[in-house]
């Protein structure tokens, strides 16, 4: 079973983050050939925190070594070549997949710039953190193809935009 935890900090508004995470987790694994995972024996745990640029910028020149913040970070905990064994091995029944992180900010001027609420924006972050927390990655063309499709697929599943569409004002 998935068990996502939402930790937001200010600025974020009250909101029920939690269900957000959640339904966006759900969605983005459905998306992919871990989907058995909702119903798994074992706990699949992810966190989202919802911080500040200022903490974002920190974690991404410290991890990444990229000098400002950007919308979403995701920190898996294992490798994806390792997903199902693990699922199959753990001791006590939880797996740490990873952590994800938003930028308040960054997701306010994103959702903004694309006519979106601030919710929409996050639970597309939260996908796309999830597909990474998976192994999934947008390095090359066909790579970057294939996540924005099981990402345009879990956001259709809830009912949103798609987030690659080019708007035409």
């Amino acid at each position: 079973m998935l068990d996502v935890a939402a930790l937001p900090e200010a600025p974020w508004p009250d909101h029920d983050w939690e269900d957000l995470a959640i339904r966006a987790a759900e969605a983005a694994v459905r998306e992919t050939p871990y989907a058995e995972w909702i119903d798994h024996d074992a706990t699949i745990e992810i966190a989202v925190r919802l911080t500040s640029d200022a903490e974002v910028h920190t974690l991404n020149n410290q991890y990444r070594h990229k000098d400002k913040p950007t919308n979403v970070l995701s920190f898996p905990m294992i490798q994806p070549d390792l997903m199902e064994a693990v699922t199959a091995n753990s001791d006590d029944g939880e797996v740490l997949l990873g952590d994800i992180v938003l930028a308040h900010g960054v997701c306010v001027a994103e959702a903004a710039e694309r006519g979106i609420s601030v919710e929409d924006h996050a639970t597309h972050l939260i996908v796309h953190g999830v597909l990474h927390l998976l192994g999934y990655d947008h390095l090359g063309d066909m790579e970057a193809e294939a996540m924005e499709d099981m990402e345009r697929a879990a956001l259709a599943s809830l009912g949103l935009h798609d987030p690659y569409l080019i708007r035409e004002d």
